[in-house]
Parts: structure tokens; sequence; C-alpha cells
């Protein structure tokens, strides 16, 4: 299989107006990714698809990943006037970068046998625009994975053919794989209370006597 960096080029080539970056992996998989623009984003991964030379056809896997609001504090040299003379000192700086989410998907050539080709899109941000094109129209197997990561991360998939919860139940709120979820201590509208949400739920109500802990729940959700 060719290398990133020749199949970066390869599909900037074939797709006029792509901007894709190769994003380091300092871990110790040490695998690097391609980030796509989102504008290209299908057109590049329909590249990547279509290609005699890569011929992903295989998408393996989707995940999603929560970056945080960041800041990064480093050490800059400056140039400063001391007792009359100008010096280089360093000095302190802090730099703010705004938090996004990410879908991350893992790709294979199942007919040429190689891969994995890592392709990754991020959000402009963690909130109003955590929109990402969907490319189940290139691989049906991201399908359920793009709607979990929306279920769990918030990413809204546009163009995905049925984008609705697929763990959680319709009336939650928020995204529990979030790093800054915080998990609520009232499970009023849990289905199928049970162990310890059922513990947490019974600090919200009254029990009945005559009724066991879930039949409690269950007359207070009515």
């Amino acid at each position: 299989m060719e290398s990133l960096e020749e199949i970066k080029s390869r599909a900037e080539a074939g797709v006029p107006g792509a901007k894709i970056e190769i994003v380091p992996n300092p871990g110790p998989a040490n695998q690097p990714s391609l980030l796509l623009n989102h504008e290209q984003a299908r057109a590049v991964a329909r590249f990547l698809h279509d290609d005699p030379a890569l011929k992903l056809d295989h998408c393996s896997n989707v995940t999603g990943v929560d970056w945080l609001d960041r800041k990064v504090t480093k050490k800059v040299k400056v140039k400063k006037v001391i007792d009359g003379a100008e010096k280089e000192v360093e000095e302190a700086q802090e730099e703010f970068f705004p938090g996004y989410l990410e879908a991350v998907y893992h790709l294979f050539s199942m007919s040429l046998k190689h891969g994995p080709v890592v392709i990754r899109m991020r959000t402009t941000d963690r909130a109003t625009r955590a929109n990402l094109p969907s490319l189940t129209p290139i691989w049906r197997s991201a399908e359920f994975q793009e709607r979990e990561i929306f279920d769990l991360y918030g990413i809204r998939f546009e163009g995905h053919p049925d984008l609705r919860r697929i763990l959680m139940w319709d009336e939650f709120e928020d995204f529990p794989m979030r790093k800054d979820y915080r998990e609520p201590d009232d499970y009023e509208y849990e289905p199928t209370p049970h162990d310890e949400v059922l513990e947490k739920a019974k600090q919200h109500y009254t029990p009945r006597p005559d009724l066991d802990g879930a039949e409690n729940l269950t007359a207070r959700q009515q």
C-alpha cells in the first residue's frame, strides 16, 4: 500500500479543492491519520473508495472523540530592556484552543488486502456547529456507528439516512460520552429502572408502602 503522504497527494490531485492534513499520532500505535475538510470530505471519501490503486471499500470502525477547551502554557523568548540593556529572556505565554468533536474512520481494502487508512473530520465547535457530513452513503457499515456517535457525543451527521438515538431512549438529554458530562441523580425517565438507578430515583419521590420499588417509580412517572 502507498504511504500516507502518497495517498494524501493522490486524493488532493483527484478531488479539486480538497484540503487534507496529516495528523501524527504520538501514542504507542504511531498510526497517523488524514484530516479532511468538511466541504470536500464526502468527495475525498468517494475517491478513496473508488480509486483503483486504493479501493478502500470497507469501513471497519467509526468512533467519536471529544476535545474540551484547553489552555496551553509555553515558554517563548522575548527581548526586553533590563537595567538599560536589551536582553533575551524567557516568558510563559498562555494559548487558548477551543474544543471540538471528531469522527474517526478506519478503512480497509477487502479486494486489495491492505489497510488500515485512518481518516477523521472535526466539528467547528462542541455546541451550535457540531455538524459533519455523513459518510454512510460511501460506506454503509458506518450507518449504525454514526448513529452511536450522534447518540453519545452529539455530532449531527448531515445526509445520514436514519439519524436517531440507538442506545439511549428518546427522552434522554445530553450526551454521555462527552468529557464534561455529569450523570444526573434523577432517573425519572429511565424506562427500566433497576439497581443503582432505582436507588437514586428513590431520592426524588415518597414511596407507597403497597408497591415495590419499580412499581413506585412507574406510578410516579404516570
